[in-house]
């Protein structure tokens, strides 16, 4: 019976949130004196929440030291780019324009006549580089002028090095002003480097030729560069 009552009112302490009394009989709380080291360490929330004035914050140095690593390596990488992007530059020296008289007014007329008459006329390929130049493609009339050039020369150690330097500027695919070209005449270029002629690119010569006589000629014609020319040589010819 006794047994019984006590527990009882162990059931009741518990419900009502007091702490049963110790073997000593104390029904209080714990005396601090009389606390374990683990109970003091787990109830004194100075200690657990504000770290003592000598211990140092806890920096993720991995976090900043992989910053640090990526950021110089796209600096790096893109300074690879640009010096990647000036080794891609063209190897020639830059073709100069061609010294001419100034159109007569026959001379336009004629270019819009024939495609051939505007390549023949040295003032007719400045007039057209110049709207080629518009368009982005005046890689198509230097790779022309240059093979023009090539033709010319005689001496052999000439000629393999202006080979060479036309097919890294306008024939490889890394080259950034690379011509339209398709792979039976890549191909024929290929085996033909191994020992250059002043007419190894005659058949890209040709395709380039075609390709803008059939694509950026007609559009020459309709452009404000060409009819600024025929306004011009109408003037002077009225004039005079």
């Amino acid at each position: 019976m006794h047994v019984s009552r006590q527990l009882t009112s162990l059931r009741i302490l518990r419900l009502v949130g007091c702490p049963p009394p110790s073997h000593d009989g104390h029904s209080g709380p714990v005396p601090a004196d009389r606390e374990s080291p683990m109970t003091r360490s787990e109830t004194s929330p100075s200690r657990a929440q504000h770290p003592s004035p000598t211990q140092k914050p806890n920096t993720c140095c991995f976090c900043w030291c992989c910053c640090c690593s990526c950021s110089c390596l796209t600096v790096r990488s893109e300074d690879d780019k640009r010096g990647r992007r000036k080794a891609q530059e063209t190897k020639l020296e830059p073709f100069p324009w061609e010294t001419c008289p100034k159109p007569t007014m026959e001379e336009i007329k004629q270019w819009a006549q024939s495609f051939d008459k505007l390549m023949k006329n040295p003032g007719g390929r400045n007039k057209f580089r110049e709207f080629l130049r518009t368009e982005y493609s005046e890689e198509n009339m230097l790779f022309w002028l240059a093979c023009e050039d090539l033709k010319n020369e005689i001496n052999k150690s000439a000629i393999e090095e202006k080979a060479r330097l036309i097919y890294e500027d306008y024939i490889s695919i890394l080259s950034p002003k690379e011509v339209s070209l398709d792979s039976r005449v890549r191909e024929v270029i290929n085996r033909r480097m191994q020992d250059p002629t002043p007419h190894i690119f005659e058949d890209a010569q040709l395709q380039i030729y075609t390709l803008m006589h059939r694509d950026s000629y007609p559009r020459f014609l309709n452009s404000s560069v060409y009819r600024s020319l025929v306004q011009g040589g109408s003037r002077s010819s009225s004039e005079s």
